[in-house]
């Protein structure tokens, strides 16, 4: 299986990466501008909205490929933040504190920190004179 989709990796590294972005933004936007739901927007100038803004910046720049071991190591911090503050005070196992998604954009946003951007963006544009490959 690995000679069949490890030539494929670089694609599904990026692919992994835009659409986990992408949703790391969907959060912030929830709590920003109360879209997409039906929840209301927080105030601005609170740690929700703090957050907010680290989520929607972040995603669209991990998304895009822009800043993105930055942008992930931020991300990746502010998800372990919200997972000792908000989550394991409510006990130690993240299945039942309903901590897991926190730990696994913790983990996944650390790994892309490491890694880099790869493909399909802004980072390696930048890095090859405007080739996206």
């Amino acid at each position: 299986m690995n000679n069949l989709l490890g030539r494929y990796s670089s694609f599904f590294f990026a692919l992994l990466r835009i659409v986990s972005g992408l949703l790391f933004a969907m959060h912030g936007s929830q709590k920003l501008f109360g879209w997409p739901g039906d929840k209301p927007a927080v105030e601005l100038a609170s740690m929700m909205g703090v957050a907010g803004i680290v989520e929607l910046v972040g995603g669209l720049l991990i998304a895009i490929g822009f800043l993105t071991s930055i942008a992930a190591f931020l991300a990746s911090g502010q998800m372990a933040v919200a997972y000792f503050m908000a989550h394991a005070p409510q006990g130690g196992n993240p299945l039942v504190n309903q901590g897991e998604l926190a730990l696994i954009y913790c983990f996944l946003f650390l790994y892309i920190a490491s890694h880099g951007a790869g493909i399909w963006s802004i980072d390696a544009m930048r890095r090859r004179g405007g080739n996206l490959t």
